[in-house]
């Protein structure tokens, strides 16, 4: 099965994230879509596996096999966690709509090791970039300073909102290049420091609930199992020749 038709036809959920979904879109930001399909069972029986991933077909389009997508989750990846809280859904059939009902058993205290994780990497490039440059990619400073906020709140409420709302203006005044680096560098130590506050008293639990993911990760499979084959032809059931 092509890629471009698992995209297609399979798609159980998308949406619109990066800038639109953070409410930080400017005149000539792009769309970026996500995806999550939800490859026939079938396919999974043959010796060349479906891909876990396809970029594409159209443009700043990119999707995860469902099995792939609840795995990231799982581990607290910050690009799937805000992915599932798009504020922005262009698509959900039913498989779809009971995914985003999982939502909150993906979540946990996980999310302090693996956003803070993924900020230092990311510091470490913007100051790699200020001692060659001069000065950081304030678009990915932006983006930094929003992903620590929003672990940070994550962390206090237990829920995962990344529409920036009112903290707009002065985070697009940070990616205009307005703001001072050494300003911004505070800005940044002191959310990774409420960050690890919050963690220490989050309602969050310890581990995301694996088991309820995994039943419906489960049952998904096997209603596929039972409709047709990729080829059109019925399954049969067990034991018939």
């Amino acid at each position: 099965m092509l890629p471009e038709t698992l995209v297609g036809d399979h798609t159980i959920y998308a949406c619109v994230m990066g800038s639109r979904a953070f409410g930080l879109a400017t005149e000539g930001s792009d769309t970026d879509r996500r995806g999550v399909f939800l490859a026939p069972t079938p396919l999974f029986w043959r010796f060349e596996k479906p891909p876990t991933h396809i970029e594409g077909p159209a443009e700043e389009q990119f999707s995860w096999e469902l099995e792939r997508f609840c795995e990231l989750a799982l581990r607290a990846n910050p690009n799937i966690l805000e992915c599932l809280h798009s504020p922005l859904v262009e698509h959900a059939d039913a498989t779809g709509r009971e995914l985003l009902s999982l939502r909150e058993a993906f979540l946990s205290r996980r999310v302090h090791l693996t956003f803070t994780r993924y900020a230092h990497g990311q510091r470490r490039k913007l100051e790699a970039d200020v001692r060659v440059h001069g000065a950081p990619r304030w678009k990915h400073a932006m983006h930094l300073l929003r992903l620590l906020t929003s672990a940070r709140d994550l962390l206090r409420t237990g829920t995962l909102v990344i529409d920036v709302g009112e903290r707009r203006a002065p985070l697009l005044a940070v990616k205009r290049g307005e703001v001072p680096w050494p300003e911004v560098e505070s800005r940044m130590e002191r959310l990774v420091e409420e960050g690890a506050e919050a963690a220490r008293r989050s309602p969050l639990p310890e581990e995301p609930d694996r088991r309820r993911i995994e039943d419906f990760l489960l049952r998904t499979r096997r209603a596929s199992a039972l409709r047709a084959d990729p080829h059109g032809e019925p399954a049969r059931a067990a034991g018939q020749g």
